[in-house]
């Protein structure tokens, strides 16, 4: 009788984290199908019944336009560097809303998803990178209506002219996705033990966005504060895509290159917390 115990081989073996910096990317690739109708769900649950379905997402840039013209450039008489204040406006709040969105919504992972994370092995990360994503797609949406008002503006005679630095778009995408991921990966990493850490940070992005030139242009600022406004790593990233677009205001290639680093930087830091949070979560959230 041959007792011999064939050797089986397996498609995956799960085995706890031994290397904090092996974020087994490579296990992220293998679920890219599961990544995908994560994206699918987060879209159609945003307009499942609702009266005016994807039709929201131009309606919330248009109102929030609207209302920064009215308080800001006709009211506060803030400077719009020379471009016209709806296109202006529309500029910062669409750059603005999707890094804010990826933040706000990466920060609340481990709490939101708790009860999945417990009970069904998928790579982690999945779940933050899908609502990237799908905040992609929105976003997407909303820069067609940019596009739209711009070539209004520029048909109308208006002096806008985009040059070069536009190529530098999907770079300033990429490091305003990768920033709101990392920032949020490092907040729920601190969510599953301090919880009103949650409270604190919605409270946090709204305010930071009067420290981000989204109502302003950084030129605008006294140069004493300028200094401290650069600081904030999504300065040089929307003042570029503004400038980039429209031609007008000011690129300032030192703080580009600083948001670049920082973004980078504050991604691996983030990933790297996430790393070893994501072990032992399901403990304490």
């Amino acid at each position: 009788m041959d007792t011999t115990v064939a050797t089986q081989e397996w498609d995956m073996e799960i085995k706890p984290h031994d290397n904090l910096f092996n974020l087994h990317l490579k296990d992220v690739w293998h679920y890219r199908d599961l990544l995908w109708l994560l994206v699918r769900r987060d879209f159609v649950s945003f307009y499942k019944q609702t009266i005016f379905g994807p039709l929201w997402f131009f309606i919330q840039p248009i109102f929030t336009t609207i209302t920064y013209v009215i308080v800001f450039s006709k009211l506060a008489k803030i400077s719009t560097a020379e471009i016209p204040a709806p296109l202006f406006y529309l500029t910062g709040s669409i750059a603005w809303n999707y890094f804010a969105d990826c933040l706000n919504k990466t920060s609340t992972v481990f709490k939101d998803n708790a009860n999945i994370f417990g009970k069904v092995y998928f790579p982690r990360l999945i779940m933050p990178l899908s609502i990237i994503f799908s905040n992609l797609i929105k976003f997407g949406v909303q820069f067609v209506l940019f596009i739209f008002l711009m070539a209004y503006y520029f048909i109308k005679g208006s002096t806008i002219h985009p040059n070069f630095y536009i190529l530098l778009f999907p770079l300033i995408l990429f490091l305003m996705a990768i920033l709101g991921l990392g920032i949020g990966l490092i907040i729920t990493a601190m969510t599953t033990k301090y919880r009103d850490l949650v409270f604190l940070v919605t409270f946090g992005v709204q305010l930071l966005m009067y420290a981000t030139p989204v109502i302003y242009p950084l030129s605008a600022a006294k140069p004493e504060y300028r200094i401290y406004l650069s600081i904030n790593p999504l300065s040089g990233l929307i003042e570029t895509f503004r400038y980039g677009f429209t031609g007008k205001g000011t690129f300032f290639f030192g703080n580009f290159l600083y948001s670049v680093l920082a973004s980078i930087l504050l991604f691996l830091f983030g990933l790297v917390v996430f790393n070893k949070v994501e072990k032992t979560f399901v403990d304490t959230v």
